[in-house]
């Protein structure tokens, strides 16, 4: 029994930050997309190969028992088959399973575009699959990516690349799933569970682009200096301001009138940047270039670098937008909403190769 998979990475269209404190957020799952393997044994042997290398381990009801500690770049991975494995709570044959690596830029440097929720999501799915399991694969890897985090983060780029197209989502409380999980209640608890509050909206009618600034930023540390900075009452006073103008964006989104949608965008991004120095100067460059094209943008993400979503009345202003982007160095990417997780009919070459060279 085996199985590709592939799976697509996302950007924040709005409510970064307040998404955190209960507020709702709009995310398009987008390209590139990123694929996997797996694959069942014989044997109760667990192999996970990425382009670090190999972690092997053996299945137990209670999740892999790793044979070495589970390196940082393996972290997403190995929780959500430690979780699939408890869901399943029972012996099990054990099974290969090969991840292509997230998309980079030019230099080499991630795009900031969700790789460790895609890889989460396609190493749910592959375990459930194999498993030959029904429980909800949204539920488990929220619950692993928000293990893997540390209790950081949102959710809203698994639900992402999980669910595709653009979606209106609010933050899932994983805390009764964490608690059934170490008391060996997990699949009980994952059809018991309320469903995850996430809407697909109808598809955009403006254009959309991405702009990468050739820096990277650590998501997890953005968000515990932000939550270090702001209180109680001024995170609720923000997430009242952030649902207002992600309301506005959201409508924008359907189409209309444009210089209304880049006021509701303009006023999205300004609201992020009071909550501290998450601009940097190439995002400035960025954003000044999209307004000099009759465009609009804003930081897409935690900020403080990786790059801005980009917005334009039709194909043909985003061409131009991007062309100039390009003349002065920055990578573009084109953006149409993807669909999520999905079987796939080829198999990564490269990954059935990683897979045929286990012992």
């Amino acid at each position: 029994m085996d199985r590709a998979l592939s799976a697509p990475g996302k950007l924040f269209v709005s409510g970064e930050y307040a998404v955190l404190w209960g507020g709702v957020a709009r995310v398009a799952a987008v390209a590139p997309r990123t694929g996997a393997y797996v694959r069942r044994r014989e044997d109760a042997r667990v192999h996970v190969c990425l382009e670090e290398g190999t972690l092997a381990g053996s299945v137990t009801p209670k999740g892999v028992r790793w044979a070495r500690e589970v390196p940082q770049g393996f972290l997403f991975v190995a929780r959500a088959l430690d979780e699939a494995l408890r869901a399943h709570g029972r012996a099990s044959p054990g099974f290969d399973l090969a991840i292509a690596p997230s998309a980079v830029g030019p230099n080499g440097q991630k795009l900031g575009m969700g790789g460790s929720a895609c890889a989460t999501v396609l190493a749910a799915e592959g375990a459930r699959y194999v498993l030959e399991e029904r429980h909800d694969t949204l539920k488990l890897a929220l619950l692993a990516h928000t293990l893997g985090q540390g209790g950081k983060g949102s959710g809203g780029d698994v639900a992402a690349s999980f669910a595709g197209g653009v979606l209106r989502y609010r933050r899932y409380d994983v805390s009764p799933l964490v608690d059934a999980s170490n008391g060996g209640r997990l699949g009980a608890a994952l059809a018991e569970s309320p469903s995850v509050d996430v809407w697909r909206l109808p598809a955009p009618r403006v254009a959309m682009a991405y702009a990468f600034t050739g820096e990277s930023a650590s998501t997890k540390v953005l968000i515990g200096q932000v939550e270090a900075r702001l209180e109680e009452v001024g995170r609720r006073a923000f997430v009242a301001r952030s649902d207002t103008v992600g309301q506005a964006v959201e409508e924008g989104l359907a189409g209309g009138d444009f210089r209304a949608f880049t006021e509701a965008v303009t006023a999205q991004h300004a609201l992020l940047l009071e909550l501290g120095p998450l601009e940097t100067e190439a995002m400035r460059r960025v954003l000044s270039m999209a307004s000099a094209y009759g465009c609009a943008g804003k930081l897409s993400g935690a900020g403080g670098g990786d790059g801005c979503i980009l917005f334009a009345p039709d194909g043909e202003a985003r061409a131009e937008l991007c062309k100039g982007l390009e003349a002065r160095g920055f990578h573009t990417l084109l953006l149409e909403p993807e669909p999520g997780v999905r079987g796939e009919t080829h198999v990564d070459a490269r990954l059935r190769a990683w897979m045929d060279a286990l012992v």
